[in-house]
């Protein structure tokens, strides 16, 4: 069992608050936009290739756990009155550290001991991409040969999560992965630039491709890429992006954001063959035109829409 104290505060705030609670005892500290689900909601983030409007919402919701001890309470949806005074203790430390009044509005809650793990793994099911791709994390593989297809032909992928993008969730990849697998022709040498997990790369080397180059500036997504290679048997040439280019391929796939893409639009191009096929995804709707206008040689187009999300496909004039 655990204690949470629930607060609000201002956005210049976090950080001191933040510090002064974990100083303060407690085990751990959440921060999210008090004003989520509602018309005053917040994005943290810019669009990709964009800044922010602020760092950081106009209002945060402060979540701090600690150990429930001798405070537990045998009903787990009710604290006791020692839980109450344990969490209360907490906000006045750190309200003291920072020389601030504690906030007047604050609710106290339990949270029962759950399978944490479990609840994580619940998030992420077997993904089918067309008629011949099943993207598995490990705990919904099913055992058999990664080479081997089941009885209805479709070949299955084991990618667990992890730090490098790249799990087929997202509708960037699940574009790229659909590409692969109905139009990606077999026998042909296919390139991977910003490869994140491996997940494009493995898939284009699982369905036919003759020789797949993946690239990375990240050294964790060169050894993420390394592994899930591994784990799925397939012959990866896994280099870092910051080398020398490797030679031109048939096929290049780039699914990055859309500021990238256009800035790396020469290079591109440059490792595409005459004739040979250009992916691209990580772009918005309304960033086609722009993207697409950045490549001098590639006729771009529209492969597939999104979610918002654009994938666009094209051949490099000869």
């Amino acid at each position: 069992m655990w204690i949470e104290a629930v607060f609000t505060i201002v956005r210049d705030e976090v950080e001191a608050w933040a510090d002064a609670l974990i100083e303060a005892g407690a085990i751990s500290v959440q921060i999210d936009d008090a004003d989520a689900l509602t018309p005053a909601e917040q994005a943290l983030f810019g669009e990709p290739g964009q800044t922010p409007e602020a760092i950081g919402w106009n209002r945060s919701r402060v979540a701090a756990m600690l150990e429930a001890g001798d405070a537990a309470n045998e009903a787990p949806d009710e604290p006791s009155p020692e839980a109450v005074a344990a969490a209360r203790g907490l906000v006045e430390r750190a309200a003291a550290a920072l020389d601030t009044p504690p906030p007047r509005d604050m609710n106290v809650c339990t949270v029962a001991e759950r399978d944490w793990v479990a609840e994580t793994q619940a998030q992420f099911e077997p993904i089918e991409i067309g008629d011949r791709l099943l993207i598995a994390p490990s705990w919904h593989a099913s055992g058999r040969a990664p080479d081997k297809p089941d009885s209805s032909g479709r070949y299955e992928i084991v990618l667990d999560p992890g730090l490098a993008f790249g799990t087929g969730s997202h509708p960037t990849t699940r574009m790229c992965l659909h590409w692969i697998e109905s139009v990606m022709p077999a026998g042909r040498r296919v390139i991977d630039y910003g490869c994140g997990s491996g997940l494009l790369a493995i898939a284009a080397a699982r369905l036919g491709a003759a020789e797949v180059v993946a690239l990375d500036i990240d050294p964790q997504a060169l050894r993420a890429c390394r592994e899930n290679a591994r784990v799925n048997a397939v012959a990866l040439d896994i280099r870092s992006s910051a080398e020398a280019a490797p030679g031109a391929a048939d096929v290049v796939i780039a699914n990055i954001l859309a500021s990238p893409l256009i800035v790396l639009a020469p290079l591109l191009e440059d490792l595409l063959r005459p004739g040979g096929s250009l992916v691209l995804a990580g772009l918005l709707d309304r960033q086609v035109d722009e993207v697409a206008g950045a490549y001098r040689a590639t006729e771009l187009s529209v492969y597939r829409s999104e979610e918002g999300w654009a994938c666009l496909s094209g051949v490099k004039r000869a």
